[in-house]
C-alpha cells in the first residue's frame, strides 16, 4: 500500500481531512513505536511507505517497549495530534485497521501480541470479520 493510499483510509474511517488524518496517523504511530520494541519497531516500517518509515525510526528511547496501557496510549496520540481523546480513539483504531491492510498478517499478529489486553477494543477492529488482511 502506498503513502496516499494509506493516508486516505484514514482519512475515509475518521471522517477527516486528508491534512489531519496525516496528523493522527503520525501521533498514532509514533506513540506505537514507544509502546514496542525497537525491533519488532524496524519489522514494522519496512512494510509501511517511506514517509511512515521515517515516523517509526527507533531510538535509543524506544529499543524497549514502555509499559503504556490502552488509555495512556490515547492520551498521549491525542496530545501528539492535538485532538480530544475520543477523537484519538477512533483515530487509534483506524490506523490499526489500515496498519492490518498495509502490512503482512504475520506482522501484524507480531505487533498485536506486544499489546495488552485492554488494547482490545482499539485493535478488535482491525480484527473483525470482513477486515481486509493481507498475506503474503
Amino acid at each position: 500500500m502506498n503513502y496516499d493510499t494509506f493516508i486516505d483510509r484514514v482519512a475515509q474511517r475518521t471522517r477527516t481531512p486528508s491534512e489531519q488524518a496525516v496528523e493522527l496517523t503520525r501521533a498514532t504511530l509514533e506513540t506505537l513505536a514507544e509502546r514496542l520494541t525497537g525491533g519488532e519497531v524496524l519489522d514494522l516500517a519496512v512494510q509501511l511507505p517511506r514517509p511512515l518509515q521515517l515516523v517509526l525510526k527507533p531510538g535509543p528511547d524506544n529499543e524497549s517497549a514502555q509499559r503504556v496501557g490502552a488509555a495512556e496510549f490515547v492520551t498521549r496520540v491525542a496530545a501528539r495530534a492535538h485532538v480530544d481523546e475520543s477523537t484519538a480513539r477512533d483515530a487509534v483504531r483506524a490506523v490499526f485497521t489500515t496498519l492490518r491492510e498495509a502490512i503482512s498478517g504475520g506482522e501484524f499478529d507480531d505487533v498485536v501480541v506486544q499489546l495488552p489486553r485492554d488494547y482490545r477494543d482499539m485493535v478488535e477492529p482491525a480484527l473483525a470479520p470482513g477486515a481486509t488482511l493481507r498475506r503474503p
